[in-house]
């Protein structure tokens, strides 16, 4: 569209302004001088003067085709999971609607209409919430600022990026907002206070938390039911007080993440059951792992043993060797043959329960320890302890570890055999399913047959034959003997390495193996640690994907339900992709806390951030815009389900009101665009000339007469 021309008169200057003054000047003393003299053509001269002047100056009409261009409004459309309550979001949507058709009479302006979401399934940040502002930010980065007529925000009120003062906007013009939801809504929230990030394993780590009612966090004789459940299994339910702190003390049964749930039961008035939970992830770190190594006799394995725990800082070790047993009595003093003398009754009465692993390396059974002693490490085993046997040949002898107490706890029973002469390690089916041994590096490749390759692991030379009734063989000599067992014993777990070979691999003998990763993994599995469970399930989400990973020793798993944040169940059907592992992978968009089960296994992940802020406080409100739309000089209004609610649209000038009692302003700048411009000189050379050379004739005639 094409506005009125434009016209106006300008000024060009022949010769530089300052010349043109001074030769004016010059002028104008004469001039002065010739009236002081009473000469009669002064006036002419000075009308000479005065056209010499004006055409110096160049006076030139100026005329301008202009085109108005609008101005821009912008609409934030809040979409975020908030708007999802009751009926706001189809109220924007009417509201919405409203807004477009009146704007459609204002054909001075622009609309652009952002939908803001407050991507919950791509982002950890908690802070994130509704980033309005942003949003209005990246709208108008190609509008100069005198050409924004405002803005409006259709919204529940929960915005998070309100700016701190209105001059922060970058431009001068009203911010409207229309509020969706009703004015005195109630709503229980949960609120955590205090949460820690790290905690000791076996050690309990505490929470404070707060639940509120209504529109106060005042203090009051009513009660809310609160649930604590770590990695999906509830461990605490207490009725607190709302409004008041409460603390919990929390135990941390393994180290990694813990997975703390926290669920307050519904209040009278509920908009949503989103904030009446809290999740918190707080790392399990264990102090040190305590381990008893007890050698029976010194063997070129021992250091081994010794220089691999000591290797690991997490490790707080105790190693005893046996030098000489009670029935090698030769005289020699003791102070010559032992340092420390072995505290039998200390270690094995008063504080065996400190230690989380007793490993026995090739012992036998002797006087040093006494029948009583070793019944208190199977009991030790029994209530949750961890004991690792490396056999030696002495365990295929009558003196062997199994004809004492610990024969209740060991999987392996000794044939009374050993067989000598080299051979490699193998894993056996179990092994590549089990954890503990699965993936280990050079432990043999698939061929296309199904079967799998030899490992190139360095030999060993023997093995103690065994018979096992139960636990599980995850490595065996090619002939089939066993020579790593793991089983379960009561709340403990055993560990039987039936070689005393071991450290060939440590001295790289035949390119040795992995000695260190293959006690680490064994070490850990013995400390209940849940990446080496051999039935576990875990769930990680990356992005809009959750991935559910199974573990199992099965050769099959049934599906996996899943329950959604909003209480959506679907089921997931795992793939296999390696012996023992299954994945599967489930889209997920909405944001919170996402749990998968089967069976007796849980597990839970978490979409997006774990405690949004756009869940914190979700009752609509005026409090967070009203602060900009004031300063701006908008208005706040609440809009419900009929249109009628919805303000009417006026162009306003800057300067003036542009909100009252039913209607909001956008503002009118009058910006155009120059399209063409013409200009006609007033005063051109030649009638300049002319006009000079006329008055300066009439002044001679004047002064000749």
């Amino acid at each position: 569209m094409t506005g009125p021309a434009a016209w106006n008169i300008v000024f060009e200057p022949s010769l530089p302004l300052p010349l043109i003054l001074v030769l004016g000047a010059l002028g104008i003393a004469v001039l002065a001088y010739s009236a002081w003299r009473g000469a009669r053509g002064a006036p002419w001269r000075a009308t000479a003067l005065a056209v010499t002047l004006t055409a110096l100056f160049n006076p030139t009409i100026q005329s301008e085709d202009r085109a108005p261009v609008p101005d821009v409004a912008v609409i934030i459309l809040d979409k975020s999971q908030s708007m999802g309550i009751n009926t706001r979001s189809a109220d924007a949507d009417i509201a919405l609607r409203k807004i477009e058709a009146e704007l459609e009479g204002l054909p001075e302006i622009e609309t652009r209409i952002v939908t803001v979401e407050d991507n919950a399934a791509s982002t950890s940040d908690d802070t994130a919430g509704t980033r309005g502002f942003s949003a209005l930010e990246r709208a108008l980065a190609d509008v100069p600022h005198e050409r924004i007529a405002g803005a409006i925000f259709i919204t529940d009120g929960q915005v998070h990026d309100v700016p701190r003062s209105a001059a922060s906007l970058g431009f001068n013009a009203p911010v409207h907002a229309l509020i969706t939801g009703q004015p005195d809504e109630q709503d229980r929230r949960l609120t955590v206070l205090e949460a820690p990030r790290f905690g000791l394993v076996d050690k309990s780590v505490k929470l404070s938390l707060r639940v509120d009612d209504g529109n106060s966090n005042e203090i009051n004789s009513a009660l809310a039911p609160v649930t604590i459940s770590v990695d999906g299994k509830q461990i605490a339910r207490r009725d607190i007080a709302i409004g008041a702190p409460a603390s919990f003390s929390v135990p941390l049964d393994h180290g990694g993440p813990n997975v703390i749930e926290i669920d307050v039961g519904p209040g009278p008035d509920e908009l949503t059951l989103a904030n009446n939970r809290a999740v918190i992830v707080t790392n399990g770190i264990r102090d040190r792992l305590r381990v008893l190594l007890i050698s029976g006799e010194p063997h070129p394995g021992e250091r081994t043993w010794r220089n691999l725990l000591r290797a690991d800082p997490s490790v707080d070790l105790v190693h005893f060797t046996i030098l000489r047993p009670p029935e090698k009595e030769d005289g020699t003093p003791v102070s010559e043959l032992s340092l420390i003398a072995f505290p039998t009754r200390e270690l094995f009465v008063d504080k065996l329960d400190e230690f989380d692993l007793i490993i026995f390396d090739r012992y036998k059974r002797q006087n040093v320890l006494p029948l009583s002693y070793l019944s208190n490490v199977a009991d030790f085993v029994e209530n949750g302890g961890a004991v690792l046997d490396a056999a030696g040949p002495s365990f295929a002898s009558p003196f062997s570890l199994y004809r004492t107490p610990l024969a209740a706890i060991l999987p392996a029973q000794p044939t009374g055999e050993i067989t000598i002469g080299a051979f490699r390690p193998e894993l056996t089916s179990a092994g590549r399913r089990h954890p503990v041994t699965a993936g280990l590096p050079d432990a043999g490749t698939l061929t296309g047959d199904n079967k799998y390759t030899p490992p190139t692991w360095g030999s060993w030379f023997r093995t103690i034959n065994t018979v096992n009734d139960r636990g599980e063989v995850i490595m065996a000599t090619p002939s089939g003997n066993p020579l790593l067992v793991l089983d379960h014993a009561g709340k403990g777990r055993v560990a039987q390495l039936l070689s005393d070979q071991f450290w060939l691999w440590s001295r790289g003998y035949e390119g040795g193996g992995p000695q260190s990763e293959l006690l680490r993994r064994v070490g850990h599995w013995l400390m209940k640690e849940p990446d080496l469970e051999e039935e576990n399930l875990a769930a990680s989400i990356s992005g809009t994907t959750l991935t559910l990973k199974r573990r199992t020793m099965g050769d099959t798993v049934p599906d996996i339900t899943i329950t959604s944040p909003t209480g959506k169940i679907s089921m997931a059907k795992p793939e296999l992709v390696a012996p023992g592992r299954f994945e599967a992978h489930v889209e997920a968009r909405e944001q919170g806390l996402y749990r998968a089960s089967q069976g007796d296994l849980t597990a839970v992940a978490a979409a997006g951030p774990l405690n949004p802020v756009e869940f914190a406080d979700v009752r609509a409100t005026t409090s967070r815009l009203a602060p900009v739309t004031s300063a701006t000089g908008g208005g706040t209004f609440w809009i419900g389900k009929d249109a009628a609610d919805t303000p009417d649209i006026r162009a306003v000038r800057e300067g003036k009101d542009a909100a009252g009692s039913g209607w909001l302003g956008l503002q009118h700048n009058d910006q155009y665009v120059v399209r063409a411009v013409r200009r006609v000189p007033l005063l051109v050379g030649p009638i300049a000339l002319l006009l000079i050379l006329g008055a300066l004739a009439l002044a001679w005639r004047r002064e000749g007469r």
